[in-house]
């Protein structure tokens, strides 16, 4: 497969690391080396498929341009869009075309979160009661300085994404509205911290964010009717360990199994070959996007912040 990258940021330069030989051309309007300037210069019949690693606001105009001409497109989460049919009308499109549109959210590959879907799978935990993530960095200052970056929701639509998105990994779409339960911006224009989540989903579900997290920090914690399931840490960022106890009743310390990992993050090269998969086979998850998409914006809403996604 012919794949092409678009935008040479951090991102695109990690897919055209991973791409390897499959990358004939880059698309940048400024980044030294970039094979072309505008997408449009691309001659069509050079490639089969793009990456797409652009800031947010372009993208939906990049993929319908790729899509209407019937090119593959991995695109880098979170695709939104302030007006919620945007992406219905991209779907459909899809739909006319048979390309595929990939959203990429890494960390359904991420080992020890698979390893996570594997066992709510089983049933063995019983009636699942609540879920909590937590998810932070320390790129405060970075986002700050980051015109595009540093408006609008800040830390939600990039972290948030994510979360719901696992969320509908395990689960699919909980029931009831989001509420956000606070917010703060301690150091940016745009919030740089989020408590939110679904009270009245089943199983419960709830999400922090912050950017103000100086250690990289990732957990996962599921708490049930059998017992409880933990994933601490991401590959990228260290160990990684993923913890199931069995509940004693009628109380008691519960035998523990614990998993420990380390290794380099293997996300990037699964989740290409899984986009090389989906464009043999077909395929898209845009109805995830459509729905995290409705989310952000009724969160939008209550929070009364105009963004421009």
């Amino acid at each position: 497969m012919k794949v092409i990258v678009v935008g040479l940021g951090i991102q695109g330069a990690k897919r055209r690391s991973v791409a390897g030989e499959d990358v004939v051309a880059t698309v940048d309007p400024i980044a030294t080396g970039a094979t072309y300037r505008r997408l449009e210069d691309v001659p069509l019949a050079d490639y089969d498929a793009a990456l797409v690693c652009t800031p947010d606001a372009p993208k939906i105009a990049l993929l319908t341009y790729l899509i209407e001409r019937g090119k593959h497109v991995l695109v880098e989460k979170p695709l939104l869009a302030p007006d919620d049919s945007a992406l219905g009308k991209l779907y459909q499109l899809v739909r006319s075309t048979r390309a595929v549109c990939y959203t990429a959210y890494n960390h359904r590959f991420e080992p020890h979160l698979v390893s996570m879907k594997r066992l709510l799978d089983s049933g063995s935990l019983g009636r699942i009661y609540q879920v909590s993530m937590f998810y932070g960095n320390g790129t405060a200052r970075d986002v700050r300085n980051s015109p595009w970056r540093d408006q609008g929701l800040g830390v939600i639509p990039d972290l948030a994404s994510h979360m719901l998105d696992l969320f509908l990994f395990y689960f699919g779409r909980p029931d009831g509205s989001a509420q956000v339960w606070n917010c703060a911006r301690f150091e940016n224009q745009a919030f740089d911290y989020f408590a939110m989540g679904f009270p009245d989903a089943s199983p419960r579900l709830m999400l922090e964010g912050t950017l103000l997290s100086w250690r990289n920090t990732f957990s996962l914690d599921v708490l049930a009717e059998h017992g409880s399931a933990h994933v601490f840490g991401l590959c990228k960022w260290g160990p990684s360990s993923f913890v199931v106890r069995r509940r004693v009743l009628p109380s008691g310390k519960p035998p523990e199994e614990v998993h420990t990992i380390e290794q380099p993050d293997p996300t990037w090269a699964i989740e290409y070959d899984h986009f090389k998969t989906l464009c043999a086979t077909g395929g898209t998850n845009l109805e995830n996007d459509i729905w995290i998409n409705g989310v952000l914006n009724s969160v939008s809403r209550s929070l009364a912040v105009e963004w421009d996604a």
